[in-house]
């Protein structure tokens, strides 16, 4: 046996996706990180060992403009160009390249960490080290640093360290949710195991295992959705363990689990209900997919009501939009698969729920953080638990770097972490923080166009008003009139209401503002207008319900308006399966965007939504607007510009670019659902910044193929008093958009 020590900043418990951002967001900011992982892959239960589809704060397409961006972004990114497939090894290779292109990572797989020492600190106990050993290679490795993050799952880090921690569901009384228990009991959510099947192209038959359960004599067939051609998560039903200790109990969970995955497979192929000659199991996991374990106590204990309210918390540093999704405690067993409490839009996540309240060097992100039984609900998908880690990582950065504990930081450094947090592109919303260096806001900025109108004009598609159809667009400074293009089959009369949302986050209608009716008269393709005069006093978008009229049709285009959305009142409940159980009541379920997705109805209204200083504003994705610069119409061979002018020479050396890559578009990492696209259209392709000389543009910098929404352009060091971002191309879309500048 061999016997090593590694020394570090910062010690990261936990190759899960959460651990992987945390590890990675602490390294890029210079600190040295120790990633230790007790799997041989990383990427925890969205690995090629477990295969849970990457979901976040979309909620499936659910919530508008949430899809994470910062590292988890990064890697959807990645895998959308580089695995369009869904791959799961090629998953794999994307988390792993994400941390192994961060040279101030240290990556322990197979290592299985199981002891804590501490240090009594006051009347708590500090960690001093973590002990593992690396299975395969006989190495008993400890790890010394001054911060720790468990990112485990189950929180066996901070169990060891004492820190305090919940199990099961609270009582109502507790936290005076709705949703919580009469009598607080251990109940948790279960785990699962999932299969793939695949069609070799002949008959293949399938001798059931002896293990195999006999699903025709449980309520599985009765109470599931089963069919031939599903894999993976549309089987995150087969679960259990919720009324077993998840952790203690594994393997007996994982031996229920298999028998009942043969058994729906033996149903499958030998019931003669299917026609399922030609398939055969091509992956069945061995590994459970852990839902819920131990949830650690923080300073805050986020809770339904914080979901339920979207909370603006001052101490926000993410953000998640998954309903709240509990299941039946019998899991596949029981008579309901689960039930869902939708918000009005995304929810924002304190950092006072990121570490420990009695462990002084203990942060935490993931399933494990400090939330309620009923908030975890909402919380725990990957792509949030991925977003907690980039915060939690971030943190313990700083932390580090000015010799502070968390709940230290959060009472002194509080807004510098958040700005650094919105300085390396990560997932908040509703936040503008000025960054220290920044040139960018000291300019006068310009541009070479501006849409300075929304005029979706190219119909592609008409729709008949056989229901109530929206669509969302901004308003700035105010609205006079909308024309919309429309068919007419008999003399009638069409009402239009604007409506506005409510909240910056949100896209649902809240107040009705105003409204205008009028008298048609058959016609084919012609255009009506509306006035619709209304002065909100401050930029928000505009939710605009065109009501139900069979004898109308309007007209879609699916030439995509960024910053414009289009949504269908649906009558009955109509979402993606995988997450049934949504109430169809609920304004943001109602107006749906599945059958309209990528269409935009056919209308002109006047906007100052995207005119160039929206690049300076600090808000780097939607929020009440679209929060960009957007030029005319590129014409072929011809370029696009932002300008910077200052009254004086300033000292250039680095130029962030944040681009458009349309954030309302939903992708899953093993694809749920495919884009027809491999690269976000509105990315700006090829580019140039040039500074002015005397009375010539000098080319500083060049970027050709790009494909990433954050651009980092270092120059060498040049004085100037304009600069200008040249656009050449984009990767298909029709326009020049730039979310955010800043220059240092």
């Amino acid at each position: 046996m061999r016997s090593e020590t590694v020394h570090s900043d910062i010690t990261v418990i936990g190759g899960g996706l959460s651990g992987v951002c945390a590890a990675v967001a602490a390294a890029r900011l210079g600190s040295k990180v120790a990633l230790v992982q007790n799997r041989p892959v990383l990427g925890g239960n969205s690995s090629s060992e477990i295969r849970v589809w990457v979901c976040g704060a979309t909620g499936h397409g659910v919530n508008r403009y949430s899809r994470e961006t910062g590292i988890m972004g990064e890697m959807f990114l990645e895998n959308q160009y580089t695995n369009p497939e869904g791959n799961p090894y090629y998953w794999d290779i994307i988390v792993l390249e994400t941390v192994r292109n961060e040279p101030n990572i240290q990556l322990f797989l197979n290592t299985d960490v199981h002891e804590v020492e501490t240090d009594t600190d006051g009347e708590d106990q500090k960690i001093r080290s973590v002990t593992g050993w690396m299975m395969g290679s006989e190495r008993r490795i400890r790890f010394e640093s001054p911060v720790f993050l468990d990112c485990s799952g189950d929180g066996l880090i901070g169990f060891l360290a004492g820190a305090k921690f919940q199990l099961g569901r609270e009582a109502k009384h507790e936290y005076n949710e709705a949703w919580g228990q009469e009598v607080a009991d251990d109940i948790q959510l279960g785990s699962t195991l999932l299969f793939y099947t695949k069609d070799v192209g002949f008959p293949v038959k399938y001798v059931a295992p002896s293990f195999a359960k006999d699903i025709t004599q449980t309520p599985i067939p009765m109470q599931r959705v089963i069919q031939s051609g599903d894999s993976g998560c549309f089987y995150w039903w087969i679960e259990f363990g919720g009324e077993m200790d998840i952790a203690h109990d594994n393997e007996s969970i994982r031996d229920e689990l298999q028998s009942v995955i043969y058994g729906i497979w033996d149903y499958i192929k030998n019931s003669g209900n299917y026609q399922a000659d030609n398939l055969t199991l091509e992956w069945v996991g061995n590994l459970p997919g852990k839902r819920e374990y131990r949830r650690f106590i923080g300073d805050y204990v986020y809770n339904q009501n914080d979901i339920e309210g979207q909370v603006e918390f001052e101490d926000r540093v993410t953000f998640g939009g998954w309903s709240i999704d509990l299941h039946d405690p019998k899991g596949m067993y029981g008579e309901v698969g689960s039930k869902h409490l939708q918000p009005k839009g995304i929810y924002h996540i304190p950092f006072r729920s990121l570490y420990s309240v009695n462990v002084p060097n203990l942060l935490f992100a993931g399933r494990n953080f400090s939330a309620t039984h009923v908030a975890f609900g909402g919380t725990r998908v990957q792509g949030t638990c991925a977003t907690m880690g980039e915060a939690a990582g971030t943190a313990a950065s700083l932390c580090v770097l000015k010799g502070v504990s968390p709940r230290e930081l959060h009472r002194s450094h509080l807004q510098e972490l958040q700005m650094t947090l919105l300085r390396q592109d990560a997932s908040m919303i509703g936040l503008s923080l000025p960054i220290e260096g920044n040139l960018a806001p000291l300019a006068k900025v310009s541009a070479s166009s501006t849409m300075d109108v929304i005029a979706s004009e190219r119909p592609d598609q008409a729709f008949k008003l056989h229901t109530d159809l929206g669509f969302t667009f901004p308003v700035d400074p105010s609205l006079g009139t909308i024309e919309l293009l429309l068919d007419v089959d008999a003399p009638t009369v069409l009402e239009v209401e604007v409506w506005d949302t409510g909240r910056g986050e949100n896209y649902i209608p809240a107040t009705l503002q105003t409204r205008d009716e009028i008298r048609l008269e058959p016609g084919t393709g012609k255009w009506a207008t509306f006035l619709l005069p209304w002065e909100p006093g401050r930029p928000q978008n505009a939710f605009v319900i065109i009501k139900e009229n069979p004898l109308v049709s309007v007209h879609l285009s699916t030439q995509p308006v960024s910053g414009v959305l289009t949504y269908v009142r649906e009558k009955g409940l109509n979402v993606e399966r995988g997450i049934e159980g949504l109430d169809p009541n609920e304004p943001v379920v109602m107006w749906n965007m599945k059958s309209v997705l990528r269409k935009v109805i056919c209308f002109r209204a006047a906007t100052a939504a995207y005119s160039p200083d929206k690049t300076t504003d600090g808000f780097l994705r939607p929020y009440a607007g679209p929060h960009m610069w957007a030029s005319q119409p590129m014409q072929p061979g011809g370029n696009e510009w932002l300008e910077f002018a200052w009254d004086s020479e300033v000292t250039v050396q680095e130029i962030q670019l944040v681009l458009n890559d349309d954030v309302n578009e939903d992708l899953i990492n093993l694809h749920h659902h495919r884009t027809p696209f491999e690269i976000m259209p509105q990315l700006v392709k090829d580019f140039s910044i040039q500074v002015k000389e005397v009375d010539a543009w000098t080319e500083i910098y060049r970027e050709s193929g790009n494909r990433r929404r954050m651009v980092k352009c270092q120059v060498p060091a040049v004085q100037a008093t304009q600069l200008r971002i040249v656009v050449e191309s984009t990767n298909g879309g029709e326009r020049a958009e730039v979310s955010e500048v800043r220059i240092f």
